[in-house]
């Protein structure tokens, strides 16, 4: 039997897992309830267990019968500070928390991963290291987890590393998609504060009013992206936040605004920060303005191994079935700190459809959403492609030693 349709036999077990993680969402790095239900959930099982210390992450080593390379699995475990709009059984009951980015089904999948490798252990010529981490919603958990020294539990350099993230739309119900290169952009956090000097709003030529200033930066910053960089290596920049002001006839001290930047290359990302500091520094002074500006680097961009891809893919054809794998034509504008990872060891980051089957995919609400919905009926499919992936990495990694 195939490690794909021994999942099946597990997935009541996931499906409880999933639904208990899915009630008690936990937010950052500190995961308690989380990670106790995860050290729950591996007990008993032939694993070198052990826990962060800046994090509550749990890596657990699955040492094959036989000396090999080590293949490296991740499944994120955090949820969002969002209140669930839903009326599931299991629905969050922690008021504005949410797993609306589908972690808790990553989770069940990982450990359901660890407990079908484990049933093989003895086919195995390596080591499998099964990450789980919190923190990946903007607090860095991947570096956190390398800093920790993950990359050294099983006492040698992983040769791959692989990542499956849900999709609640855009994709169909049980499509693996993938694609070497750039798969998801970086994702930074551009702050900017306009200082001037307030006054009455009937009098503006006797204050030094930040406010126009600030919506001319809000637009020029568009004007860059546009006329600044290669189509065919785009920048989005979407303003998101604009403060100013607390009254109606009173001009403000200050102006500020706070930007999401995506990028799609390592050059681009380097040159948007210098090309928005000197927009920025030019409007101010145009206007005898002051300017504060901080470009926060939150998530670099996600880049799949070509190799590794090509083997994921060929991993879901094989187990799954030619129609079960598209290539993506273009990399997502979201961002995920698996690139940390992926800046480390090659591999590869596999997106897989989970919009319910009463849903359109192309209308459904997608990840983020208080109203995501994830079809637990593919829980089993992602536990299964964890566990091919490492053990068809592991198996090919013994026939080339072989020769």
């Amino acid at each position: 039997m195939s490690l794909r349709h021994a999942a099946r036999d597990l997935h009541e077990d996931l499906v409880r897992l999933r639904h208990s993680l899915h009630r008690e969402p936990e937010v950052g790095l500190d995961l308690p309830r989380t990670r106790d239900k995860v050290l729950a959930a591996l007990e008993g099982l032939p694993l070198e267990v052990s826990t962060g210390t800046r994090a509550t992450s749990v890596t657990a080593v699955l040492r094959g019968a036989r000396p090999g390379p080590t293949v490296l699995l991740r499944g994120d475990m955090d949820g969002l500070p969002v209140g669930e709009r839903g009326g599931a059984a299991y629905a969050s009951r922690v008021p504005g928390r949410m797993h609306a980015c589908g972690h808790d089904m990553h989770t069940a999948m990982l450990a359901g991963a660890a407990h079908l490798l484990s049933a093989v252990r003895d086919g195995l010529a390596g080591s499998v290291v099964f990450a789980f981490q919190p923190g990946e919603e903007g607090h860095h958990g991947a570096r956190v987890m390398l800093e920790e020294g993950l990359l050294d539990a099983s006492g040698e350099r992983p040769v791959a590393a692989y990542g499956l993230h849900v999709m609640s739309a855009g994709l169909p119900t049980g499509v693996f998609l993938s694609r070497g290169g750039t798969m998801m952009a970086s994702g930074d956090t551009l702050r900017v504060t306009v200082r001037g000097a307030g006054g009455h709003g009937s009098a503006p030529h006797r204050a030094q009013d930040p406010v126009p200033a600030a919506c001319e930066m809000v637009v020029a910053l568009q004007t860059m992206v546009t006329r600044t960089f290669d189509v065919f290596d785009p920048v989005v920049l979407s303003v998101c936040r604009l403060r100013a002001g607390e009254a109606d006839n009173v001009i403000p001290d200050t102006a500020s605004f706070t930007a999401t930047v995506r990028c799609f290359s390592a050059t681009a990302r380097a040159a948007v920060r210098e090309h928005a500091y000197r927009l920025l520094r030019g409007v101010a002074d145009a206007h005898g303005l002051g300017v504060d500006v901080e470009f926060e680097a939150v998530f670099p961009v996600t880049v799949n191994d070509g190799g590794e891809t090509g083997f994921a893919a060929d991993t879901v054809r094989e187990a799954f079935g030619e129609e079960r794998f598209a290539e993506a034509a273009q990399p997502f504008s979201g961002s995920e700190d698996f690139a940390y990872m992926l800046r480390e060891i090659p591999g590869a980051f596999v997106a897989l459809g989970a919009c319910p089957a009463d849903r359109d995919p192309a209308r459904a609400p997608f990840n983020h959403s208080p109203e995501a919905v994830f079809d637990d009926v593919v829980l089993s499919d992602g536990a299964g492609l964890y566990a091919e992936l490492a053990a068809r990495r592991l198996a090919r990694a013994a026939a080339d030693a072989a020769g």
